[in-house]
């Protein structure tokens, strides 16, 4: 099943364990310099709100009651990353207009380890984009479907599905017992009428490089318990459709990378010594990121795009959070 909880996703699996839960949060952020160089991980400035959509029922695009699922609100070139909280290790699929966050593939429910189409939380603290290479990702950035800037439109040709597409499987309770609850010494598991004004949906575009990696699955394949899942749809309206289906005006638009920078406020670096992490696939590898495709596209420059000098950059450590001024 799944809750909503202080603006996060709860995965909740009580038929498997008692204490297999997972929270998903939404988080606002800067936007990188989309310029061909990587940066360090930015801040968290606070959740998106999030709604049931079956609370609009009557004022929401009609594909979004098929769906289900929740809506937040994002401004036009605005950027997210998505915090994973949890004690309970969980599988989770990660797709953006059903593009996997981390292959580029087409969705499907099913977990492929090769090339590995899902992370694992809690190893897998968060993620901020699509997976390009063995330490680099593209920032998740908003950007209107039907303009040819998300990755779902790059590699699928067609602006369907847009939005945030999440599956979880828990780890079965037997191997959770025996590694967690029982712990051995040296022990190895082996491997509605539409609004009146309904612009288009939001989809995730590839923004800038950040310095991240994407953990490979230490446990293997046959931990988890694929006859126990859930799955939610996270719909992304703009701020003009978010006016119109809530009746309230979304958040204040986020500070620019340069207005933080400049105001000396921390970026962050992360990284878990003893985990390998994903390489990275060639379909994500060749996409336009936004500012590029704006060029292509005739235009002109994205806005709030100067290059910065992220100083000071704090290291963390395993469960520390990324924490903005707000």
């Amino acid at each position: 099943m799944i809750a909503l909880q202080n603006d996060c996703l709860e995965f909740r699996f009580p038929d498997v364990h008692k204490d297999a839960r997972c929270s998903i949060g939404f988080m606002r952020t800067l936007r990188l310099p989309d310029d061909n160089r990587s940066y360090p991980l930015p801040p968290g400035l606070g959740h998106f709100p999030l709604h049931h959509v079956d609370d609009f029922g009557t004022t929401v695009p009609p594909a979004w009651v098929e769906h289900g699922g929740v809506f937040l609100p994002m401004y036009q070139a605005e950027a997210m990353w998505i915090n994973f909280n949890c004690d309970y290790p969980m599988a989770l699929k990660i797709a953006a207009g059903k593009v996997c966050a981390l292959t580029g593939e087409s969705w499907s429910p099913e977990l492929v380890p090769d090339p590995q189409n899902y992370l694992v939380v809690p190893d897998q603290p968060w993620l901020d984009g699509f997976c390009v290479s063995q330490d680099l990702i593209r920032q998740f950035v908003a950007m209107p479907l039907g303009e040819g800037y998300s990755a779902e439109e790059q590699l699928t040709g067609e602006a369907r599905h847009g939005g945030l597409q999440i599956l979880a499987y828990p780890m079965k309770a037997d191997v959770y017992k025996t590694l967690f609850e029982e712990p051995q010494p040296n022990i190895m598991y082996a491997p509605l009428p539409a609004a009146a004004y309904s612009p288009p949906d939001m989809g995730l575009a590839p923004g800038g490089l950040m310095r991240q990696e994407v953990y490979e699955d230490e446990y293997g394949l046959e931990v988890w318990d694929l006859s126990h899942s859930s799955r939610c749809f996270v719909h992304i309206a703009n701020s003009v459709q978010y006016r119109a289906v809530t009746g309230v005006a979304p958040p204040s638009t986020p500070p620019s990378a340069r207005d933080y920078t400049e105001a000396g406020l921390p970026w962050f670096e992360y990284y878990a010594g003893d985990k390998s992490a994903l390489q990275g696939t060639p379909s994500l590898v060749g996409l336009d990121s936004v500012a590029a495709k704006k060029i292509k596209k005739g235009e002109g420059m994205l806005a709030d795009n100067e290059s910065v000098r992220p100083e000071p950059v704090i290291k963390l450590q395993d469960g520390q959070v990324r924490e903005g001024e707000f």
